[in-house]
């Protein structure tokens, strides 16, 4: 009788559940990284959910948030927090990374405003971002808090971030931009490569 083979990890589903409790956030993602780009989202914050709808919309990635947060003293520990449980299922819901690209990059613009991102899922955390907001806030969202979502992602996520708004007047047109390129940059690096199925994409056989 032959024993049951264990699927390689590229064929697996590609999801993930984390939950996070602090005495400042409560909070549950799941992730579904080879979505239709589903959402439900409740931060608290309606911009911010904006934001993370683009994330699932252009990622492909279905995306469930639950998010309590302190939001009586700011948005700051909800959005941080966030971005740190996103990072979390990510991780885990991508697994080993055999097969996928691990790099991937991308332009959005929206109407005056234009931003490039850069990923690369390489086990270090890095974020490098250059983005000058015309207004400090968006709605209640504290445009400050951009920065602090993608680096708790990156620092949980074990990924390496270029963040750069090339132009933009509307600080909503750059956020968007910035989030939709965001989206696009990790939809590619994560997409499964039929030609390297079964391979993890570095030269040290481990990320």
């Amino acid at each position: 009788m032959t024993a049951p083979t264990t699927p390689p990890s590229d064929a697996v589903d590609r999801t993930a559940e984390v939950s996070r409790h602090t005495a400042e956030t409560k909070i549950r993602v799941r992730v579904n990284l080879d979505g239709t780009g589903q959402a439900r989202l409740a931060s608290g914050i309606g911009f911010f959910d904006h934001m993370l709808d683009q994330i699932a919309r252009h990622g492909l990635i279905d995306l469930d948030v639950q998010c309590d947060g302190d939001l009586h003293i700011d948005g700051h520990h909800t959005v941080e927090d966030v971005g740190i449980t996103l990072g979390q299922a990510v991780a885990r819901a991508v697994g080993d990374k055999k097969g996928i690209r691990r790099y991937g990059h991308a332009y959005v613009p929206l109407d005056e405003a234009l931003s490039r991102v850069v990923v690369d899922f390489s086990g270090r955390p890095g974020l490098h971002m250059d983005v000058k907001f015309t207004s400090g806030m968006v709605g209640g969202f504290d445009t400050q808090l951009a920065f602090e979502f993608f680096q708790g992602f990156v620092n949980h996520a074990g990924a390496t971030l270029h963040i750069d708004n090339l132009k933009g007047v509307n600080a909503h047109h750059q956020c968007e931009t910035i989030f939709k390129a965001f989206a696009r940059a990790v939809r590619a690096a994560l997409e499964r490569d039929p030609r390297s199925a079964g391979v993890i994409p570095s030269t040290k056989g481990s990320l």
